[in-house]
Parts: structure tokens; sequence; C-alpha cells
């Protein structure tokens, strides 16, 4: 039995992906240097950029809750990033910041499209989503839907994006405690079913022997070959975990009608289109939103 209600998983996932591009762009955009460089971050790369606005809405939080929270990153990036975040500018101003880091990006990606009566419309199904939330037992999920809703429709997509993507990755990161995978191994294990090359994981930062002990404990459970390649187990554990993200992200879909999200699945194509397009976000990433995963939905 599934969650998704009158919604397969396939459009659970499918909203996702579309979605997705939609909150990116604040750590790839242009104008999302401009903003962090603004504040005193440094911006040589997007770290500094990415710790200090993904965090923001958690308050001056310390490195110990970021590291919880994000899971997947080195605790000495983290401690690394976020130890300086507040000191260089307080989560309000941060938070003011990533929101016209959005509005201009937005501006610049879209163009006539942000006054369309089709993003408008896309905003509301997409804002009714995310009021849908359920975020008890999501921090990150929770900290962004407090924060207050913007005006301008472009805006509104943007900060239910937002709220959509981290109700769904706080799931996410109980789906991988659920299978036992620790947050090298879930990286290791990711890389291994043909998410991206191992190589593009390590701006997370994890020692190589860190890296290579999480090969073996997951060898061990015959999840990994010889290659590092995932066995079939593995390509099913993965798949098991994909599955109850997908279950535990499917909620906030329950608030519309399987045609609206037909609708918003529609109204969303030409504006992602439009962001993936313009090739600032990155060709290949570590999330694995391309892949394709075997089970009904």
């Amino acid at each position: 039995m599934t969650y998704a209600g009158a919604h397969g998983l396939g459009t659970v996932r499918q909203l996702w992906q579309l979605l997705e591009p939609v909150h990116a762009i604040v750590y790839f955009a242009p104008e999302a240097y401009e903003e962090a460089g603004a504040l005193g971050y440094a911006t040589d790369d997007r770290w500094p950029m990415y710790f200090a606005f993904r965090a923001a809405p958690l308050g001056p939080a310390e490195p110990e809750l970021v590291n919880a929270l994000f899971f997947s990153f080195s605790p000495r990036m983290v401690e690394r990033y976020v130890a300086q975040s507040w000191h260089t500018a307080p989560p309000a101003h941060v938070l003011a910041a990533r929101a016209a880091a959005a509005d201009r990006s937005l501006r610049a990606l879209l163009g006539e499209r942000i006054a369309s009566s089709d993003l408008a419309e896309a905003a509301a199904l997409a804002r009714r989503a995310a009021e849908g939330a359920d975020t008890a037992g999501r921090p990150l999920g929770a900290a962004n839907a407090a924060l207050p809703w913007p005006d301008a429709p472009h805006a509104v997509l943007w900060h239910a994006a937002t709220i959509l993507r981290e109700h769904r990755g706080d799931g996410h990161l109980a789906a991988l405690q659920a299978h036992h995978l620790d947050p090298v191994e879930s990286l290791v294990l990711h890389s291994g079913a043909g998410a991206a090359p191992a190589e593009w994981f390590e701006s997370r930062q994890w020692s190589a022997d860190e890296w290579n002990a999480a090969r073996d404990r997951l060898a061990a459970r015959n999840l990994l070959a010889e290659d590092g390649t995932a066995t079939a187990a593995g390509v099913a554990l993965r798949t098991a975990v994909e599955k109850l993200t997908d279950e535990l992200a499917s909620a906030p879909w329950s608030t519309l009608t399987p045609h609206e999200t037909a609708r918003l699945a529609e109204l969303l194509l030409p504006p992602v289109l439009d962001i993936v397009g313009a090739g600032i976000l990155p060709t290949q990433g570590t999330l694995g939103i391309g892949m394709k995963y075997d089970y009904e939905g």
C-alpha cells in the first residue's frame, strides 16, 4: 500500500522534478551570487552562499544542527561554513537576500512569462499544495513554511517549491535511515546506482578513507560490487529508498485533484525549460532527478 492517495507515485516524482529547478536557482544564478556577495559572503564557490541561504530559515543555527538536517555533507565542511555564516550576516538579512535572489533570477530567466496568467495559475496551485504539507517531523519544511508568503506570483511559486522540496528532503532522510544508510553510505550507494560519478560527490568533502570505508561497509552488505557499482540488491535498496521518499512526499498533493496536478505539471514545463535552458544549473548533479526507478506509481 502506498500513501499517494489519488495520485500515483510517478506524479509525485514528476512534480518534484519540475519544482526542484525552480528552487535551485538560488544556489546557482548570478543574481544569487551578487546578493550573497553584497552581504559579505565569499563567492569564489557556491558553498558559503548555499549553507547561509538554505539554513537561514532555522535562525542562527549551530553547525551541529545544520549537519544533522543537511545529512550528506562532511561535518568538517558544515563546521567550516556554518560557524562563520551568522557572523557575516544575521539570518534575517540572509533571508531577505535569498528572496531578492529568487525574485531577480526568475525575472531574468522567465522574461515576459513573469506576468503571464499561466505562471499565476501555477503559483496558486503550488501554494495550495505547499500549504497542505504537514510539517510534523519535518524541520526544514516547517522552518520554510513558517516564513511569510510573498505577493508576486513568481515569488509565490519559488516559495512553494522551496517548502515542498524541503518537506520532501526531510522525508528522504527518514527513508535513508529506515534503510540503515548513514550520510556517506547514502552518497556512495547513490553514485554506485548511477546517479553521478563518485567525483561529483567529492564536493561534499568526505575524505578518501571515509568514502572507501563506506564502500567496504556496503560491499559487506552485498550492496556494492568490487568495482563500486551497485549490485542488484543495492539497486533494490536504493529503489526502496526512493519509493518511500515519494510516499512520504505525497501528502501535500492530496490537496489537489488529479486534474489539478496534471494541470500544474503542464503549466510548469515551459518555465522549467527556460530555467534549464539557461545553462546555470549543473548538467549532472547529485540528486538523481533524472533517474528512473522501477516501482509501481
